[in-house]
């Protein structure tokens, strides 16, 4: 299979779709890779590491879209690059299309077959080509709450593992999934005082093994958010409806009571936010204010850490690629029902239910375009 790599173009995105070292992978397989120039320069991955793999380099995307059979990409498309898809490419990347409905007409117009690494399921549950940029995010999103917590940037000037005789700030973590566990682990290591909250009473357990005593599980409720929000200092939403548009759980007048300077990190921005006053923010003007308290909403948080990200992101989607460029794509999906899950446009059909209902689409089920 030709197998496409073009250079990510959303803002301030450096992640790029395949290392070298996955290049290599399919190349070794018996399949030809060609790769934007300068796709991975801005993290130290050279134009000539990618030749050494068995790489084209490619001026354009635009040739890599006009000959490439699959895509490979990290973001979602931006609509130049959706103009350029057609009928029957492959398109393996983020795709995030509940909360965006210009982005799924056009990928519903362009008639490709279109994987959302967001909605592939793993054999022990979860989702596993999500899990590396939820960990890195998870991570991110209170070493970002800690900085905006600075006065200098808007916060209330307090530190989060405060000094001895002084207490430490409130970090409230909503939702105790991979970005959950990987923020509390982070804020834990700060020395913050840390509530997290879930409807799983099963993993609140696993995390009171682990953690014990150094932070509180609450059951989550309304009650119990509009409680643990407004004794915050930082709040991390990390609520995921797989493939839907995430829960409003924190409300304007939750946010309008809130302290003052304190900060919310919405890292389930990419599913449309948690909370009620969130809207998308990039790393060049990553965060804005209402009612006094300060919003980090960035749609595509991991990309600060770019060459972190790339390489994880990587380990988890090589081997997927390369049962697509093996099989080609009808047989790789029948052949597995986790990666089935990721088909979320083909062909000018919806296939994944919850894009369907969010968006007004006949769903489709895919497993009958598979022939």
């Amino acid at each position: 299979m030709l197998i496409g790599v073009p250079k990510e173009i959303k803002n301030h995105e450096y992640r790029v779709g395949l290392t070298p070292a996955s290049v290599r992978e399919l190349t070794a397989h018996g399949h030809q890779v060609l790769v934007q120039n300068d796709a991975g320069t801005a993290i130290d991955l050279t134009d000539a590491q990618y030749v050494a793999a068995g790489a084209e380099m490619v001026a354009t995307a635009a040739e890599i879209f006009a000959r490439a059979e699959m895509i490979v990409k990290v973001k979602e498309p931006q609509p130049v690059e959706c103009a350029m898809l057609r009928p029957g490419q492959i398109l393996y990347t983020y795709l995030h299309l509940a909360p965006d409905p210009e982005q799924t007409k056009a990928l519903v117009k362009s008639g490709a077959i279109c994987i959302a690494y967001e909605t592939i399921t793993g054999a022990g549950g979860g989702l596993p080509l999500l899990a590396p940029m939820s960990e890195v995010a998870g991570r991110m999103a209170v070493q970002a709450g800690a900085t905006y917590l600075e006065k200098a940037h808007g916060g209330r000037g307090l530190l989060l593992g405060g000094v001895p005789g002084v207490q430490p700030g409130h970090v409230a973590i909503i939702g105790a999934g991979v970005v959950g566990t990987n923020a509390l682990q982070m804020a834990v290591g700060l020395g913050a005082r840390v509530t997290v909250l879930d409807k799983n009473v099963d993993r609140l357990r696993q995390l009171d093994l682990v953690f014990g005593n150094r932070i509180s599980t609450i059951y989550s409720t309304a009650s119990a958010i509009e409680e643990a929000v407004l004794d915050a200092d930082l709040v991390v939403g990390g609520v995921l409806v797989p493939g839907a548009a995430a829960p409003k759980l924190v409300t304007r007048a939750h946010v309008a009571r809130m302290k003052k300077g304190a900060v919310l990190v919405d890292v389930a921005i990419d599913q449309g936010g948690c909370f009620e006053t969130s809207h998308a923010t990039t790393h060049a003007e990553p965060v804005y204010m209402v009612d006094g308290v300060v919003h980090y909403c960035v749609a595509n948080m991991p990309g600060a850490v770019a060459r972190t990200s790339t390489f994880a992101l990587n380990n988890a989607t090589i081997g997927h690629a390369l049962a697509l460029a093996e099989k080609g794509w009808k047989q790789a999906l029948k052949d597995n029902p986790h990666l089935l899950h990721g088909l979320n446009v083909c062909q000018g059909q919806v296939t994944y239910e919850a894009v369907a209902h969010d968006l007004g689409y006949e769903f489709v089920d895919p497993a009958g375009l598979l022939g």
